[in-house]
């Protein structure tokens, strides 16, 4: 979920990106001082205690965004709550660590290694030899190949999302016994551990009937510290039970449900006892904080000095009550009955495994230009931006420098400087080469100005409440309404410098990519903090889109303070708000904005995962655009060719350092401006242990439970 703007929900649904290296969830552990991808910005907030310490049974109620249309993670429509049941009830070969990197699942694997490079690489999954489905089958050789068949893409009856990696696989052939699994592959795959986990038994993966529609509602064979036990559609939860006949570790817990609950209904179903266990807004996390602190001290409705007496303290509650109607006297009740229900929970605070990010349009317009996109890009200061969200929640305020990677992961290297820092002089000098000069003629307001073209869309035109529906900064005293939109050209000589061309004349300055800078000698406009700029009769404008629904506060405000930067540098922006529905189909997806904001999720296997994002569009058959996920529009050969290098890499330093120069060289096209990693905020009853804001790590469903009468959090979990 996101606390500043679209659920992940929304960006999984729409483009399918489901594996189980980018969405499983808790946090780092430092790394060496050699190693470039650094430390973690947070640590997980999960509350850790030893086994030993943690009751046997109890339910834990857990609020979830939604009961899942498919418990198929790898069909298009899945969402996070799928990954959450797929994760308890099915096998994974590897999980992610706390470091986002994946490691071997003891439980269901003894050892996966490569075993041969030459002719073909081979893959060796030796098996636990507990591992069995519910229904008593050994897992095996025919529940692999069955799911390669299903994913491969060869067959189109089966309605997958993705078949990376699978596409890759030559056989699968049983070893040299039932618990042997050997996988050969018809291209080198560097990202082989992202196969398999999760894995689903034969008879989902065996027919397209079974893939396409048994596994959506149902599933009958499962394999997990816990077994699907119920799907209640109608009210709305999904219930987990413990497996009788797990081999590993057994379930501290007597039962998971996964109860269905929006956000803005998370902090009254805490208060009435629903739920346990709830991702939350800042709001809410304000509040149960502000309730931790009220118990023997001061109500919200008191507001009196700490040195007030209980009895000055009831008169001033008394008045404040008697100058409310009855109406407001009823919700006012009701509001601190829940503050005093809020008391029994905590916030546990990290980061998700996921990035915020400025997306720039570079398909029309003056985002057309690519020095247009790097003058917006160094018009920013992204620690400001990140301050915004995550300062206010005690997080660490730390811009993200990774398209690809977030700190402490594999692949992170902060790449930025292929880009170039916050430089406002250098961004006005950038606009100037591209013919933006301030003070220009404007066409007749008749006329369009540059821009995104496109009709309104209903959401648009009726946005609801507050800042909602548009304005335009950086145009003062001037009615809204008459501002036009257009899709210009830009441009026409701009040409993407991230493939190692040069502008006529430019000078690459120590840690900037080339056209990171203006060429030598020109020199920011004189008169470009006196106004807008304009070319050719029209004003640079850019039409920035945001999602209006519940949790898009944060993006507001990050979109308020990015406008009023590119404002100094002469480009206006027009800011408005449709509904989250409404957000990626009809406006991200379909490239009906300039900028955007959004989110991606970090992977333990960017070559695979992230080449969609970023690969350059291709024409398709029937002469439209293919963008795949890369919803910027802004690709290289370049970028392309360095991912495919490290898919096929399987040396893992030398895949992670491909991984960083194609990041490098997306920085330098700068379509995309990662912003700050997204905070993770949990409301948790205070007596969960091993439970929280996981961070990277898949949590460990067999260990979460409720104290024992007495003990305390350990500094860390054990095993016994």
């Amino acid at each position: 979920m996101s606390h500043d703007g679209v659920r992940l929900r929304a960006v999984m649904r729409s483009v399918a990106f489901l594996t189980a290296g980018a969405l499983a969830v808790t946090t780092l552990a430092a790394c060496s001082s050699e190693d470039e991808s650094g430390k973690p910005l947070a640590g997980q907030d999960i509350a850790p205690a030893g086994r030993d310490l943690v009751a046997d049974g109890g339910t834990l109620n857990w609020a979830v965004d939604d009961v899942p249309e498919t418990l198929n993670t790898f069909q298009s429509d899945a969402d996070d709550t799928t990954t959450r049941v797929a994760q308890a009830v099915l096998p994974a070969m590897f999980r992610l660590d706390a470091q986002g990197r994946p490691q071997r699942d003891a439980d269901f694997l003894e050892s996966a290694k490569v075993v041969d490079t030459e002719p073909k690489q081979v893959v060796l999954y030796k098996l636990d030899q507990q591992a069995v489905w519910s229904d008593g089958r050994e897992i095996g050789a025919a529940d692999f190949a069955a799911q390669w068949r299903a994913l491969s893409g060869k067959d189109s009856a089966y309605w997958t999302a993705r078949n990376a990696g699978y596409d890759r696989i030559e056989k699968i052939e049983r070893g040299a016994n039932n618990l042997e699994v050997k996988v050969t592959f018809s291209r080198p795959y560097a990202d082989w551990k992202a196969l398999f986990s999760p894995l689903y038994p034969k008879d989902v993966m065996g027919t397209p009937d079974a893939f396409n529609d048994g596994a959506r509602r149902k599933l009958k064979v499962t394999a997990g510290a816990f077994g699907l036990q119920k799907v209640d559609r109608k009210d709305k939860e999904i219930v987990l039970a413990r497996n009788p006949h797990w081999w590993g570790r057994p379930a501290k817990l007597s039962e998971i449900v996964l109860h269905a609950v929006p956000l803005d209904k998370r902090a009254a179903a805490l208060a009435d006892g629903t739920v346990d266990l709830a991702e939350i807004d800042p709001a809410d996390a304000s509040r149960i904080a502000l309730a931790g602190r009220a118990k023997g001290t001061n109500t919200p409705l008191q507001g009196a000095s700490s040195s007030s007496t209980a009895k000055d303290e009831s008169k001033n509650e008394s008045r404040q009550k008697k100058k409310l109607g009855k109406k407001e006297r009823k919700a006012l009740a009701k509001f601190l009955r829940q503050q005093d229900e809020l008391r029994a929970f905590i916030v546990r605070r990290s980061l998700e495994p996921a990035y915020t990010q400025l997306a720039l349009n570079g398909s029309e317009g003056p985002l057309r230009d690519e020095r247009v996109r790097r003058a917006v890009a160094r018009a920013l200061d992204r620690t400001e931006l990140a301050k915004v969200v995550l300062k206010p929640l005690g997080l660490p305020a730390v811009p993200v420098g990774s398209h690809l990677a977030l700190s402490g992961q594999a692949a992170y290297a902060d790449n930025s400087g292929a880009l170039g820092d916050h430089d406002t002089s250098e961004a006005q000098a950038l606009l100037a080469d591209a013919g933006w000069v301030p003070g220009g003629p404007l066409k007749d307001k008749g006329e369009k100005a540059a821009g995104s073209e496109g009709k309104k869309s209903d959401d648009e035109a009726e946005s609801e409440g507050g800042s909602d529906g548009q304005y335009i900064v950086g145009e003062d005293n001037k009615d809204p309404q008459d501002h036009t939109k257009k899709h210009g050209h830009g441009d026409e000589s701009s040409r993407h410098l991230a493939d190692g061309k040069q502008y006529d004349g430019r000078k690459v300055k120590q840690g900037g990519a080339p056209g990171a800078y203006a060429p030598k000698g020109t020199a920011a406009p004189a008169g470009a903090k006196n106004g807008p700029l304009a070319k050719d009769g029209k004003p640079l404008t850019l039409r920035f889109v945001l999602p209006s629904g519940t949790g898009s506060e944060s993006l507001g405000a990050v979109a308020d303070s990015i406008s009023r930067m590119l404002e100094k540098v002469g480009i206006r922006t027009e800011i408005t708000k449709v509904s989250d529905d409404s957000y990626f189909k009809d406006h991200i997806a379909s490239g009906q904005y300039d900028l955007a904001l959004y989110s991606w999720p970090a992977s333990a296997y960017p070559a695979t995962d992230a080449r969609p994002i970023f690969a350059k569009p291709v024409p398709a058959a029937d002469g439209s655009l293919n963008v795949e996920q890369n919803y910027t529009r802004v690709g290289t050969d370049q970028v392309d060719q360095l991912f495919d290098q490290a898919a096929s890499t399987l040396d893992q330093d030398e895949s992670a350092a491909l991984v960083r120069k194609a990041d490098a060289r997306i920085w330098a096209a700068a379509g995309s401006i990662p912003l700050y990693q997204r905070p993770q905020l949990t409301a948790a009853r205070r007596t969960i242990v091993n439970a929280g804001s996981f961070g990277f790590q898949t949590p460990v469903y067999e260990d979460m439970g409720f104290l024992k009468k007495g003990a305390h959090p350990s500094a860390s979990p054990t095993k016994d």
